[in-house]
């Protein structure tokens, strides 16, 4: 688990931004691709964005809540 503690909130969602271009890139390529081991690679660079995805989002929501 990353400690997202030390970026602002606009840092915050600056990278929750990225990251989720980062995941609309990354499906855009799956798209394209074909073979198991592209497959393979794109899924776990997916699952790799949408766990630090979930870990912003809980961060914002924590900030938000104080």
């Amino acid at each position: 688990m990353t400690d997202f503690s030390p970026l602002s909130s606009s840092e915050i969602a600056d990278r929750i931004a990225i990251v989720r271009d980062n995941i609309r890139q990354i499906t855009e390529q799956a798209a394209a691709a074909s073979g198991a081991a592209d497959e393979e690679r794109n899924a776990e660079r997916l699952a790799v964005q949408n766990e630090e995805l979930d870990e912003l989002l809980k961060e914002q929501a924590r900030r938000s809540r104080t």
